[in-house]
């Protein structure tokens, strides 16, 4: 029969583990929110002469990134999931624009990097490469970029810089 000491270590592992779960799925919980405000913040930008209309500014495409409208305005040190600085589209065949991403562009001029920003709760925007989460100087720009798949899924993960499913989209 155990011991009372061994029955508190037992009870404080198991309390251990409810409450990292607990946690992880509190951020989890957190990452969910901060990306449905983003969705409700830029539901409005489906609609891409609105997008203009409020800053944003045709800039590039990119095969596997799609086409960057940039709103030059909210460009600082800053992130907030309401207000990204870039939007992304691809062309519809009937000549239109469909919204799939947006991106989050944060100042950081200087060599070596500085830390990368806070941005979504928990570790899933965390860098990885130059393929993944926030990325430095990858554009030939000092500053930190995430790509945010909120309108189109990518298989390649949500904060992948690239998604295989451009020009294989449902339209």
């Amino acid at each position: 029969m155990p011991n009372n000491s061994t029955k508190i270590a037992h009870f404080a592992a198991v309390a251990a583990i409810l409450l990292l779960g607990m946690a992880t799925s509190a951020k989890g919980d957190d990452l969910s929110k901060e990306l449905a405000r983003a969705r409700a913040a830029t539901a409005k930008y489906h609609d891409v002469t609105r997008a203009e209309a409020e800053g944003y500014q045709f800039d590039s495409c990119h095969e596997s990134e799609a086409c960057h409208w940039f709103n030059w305005d909210l460009y600082d040190e800053t992130f907030d999931p309401e207000r990204p600085e870039a939007l992304l589209y691809v062309h519809t065949p009937n000549d239109g624009w469909r919204l799939v991403a947006v991106e989050y562009i944060v100042f950081g001029d200087t060599d070596p990097a500085p830390p990368a920003p806070e941005g979504f709760s928990g570790e899933a925007d965390a860098p990885n490469g130059d393929e993944y989460g926030w990325r430095y100087f990858t554009e030939g720009y000092r500053d930190w970029e995430l790509t945010t798949w909120i309108w189109l899924h990518n298989p390649n993960g949500m904060f992948a810089m690239e998604n295989p499913r451009l020009g294989h989209e449902e339209e």
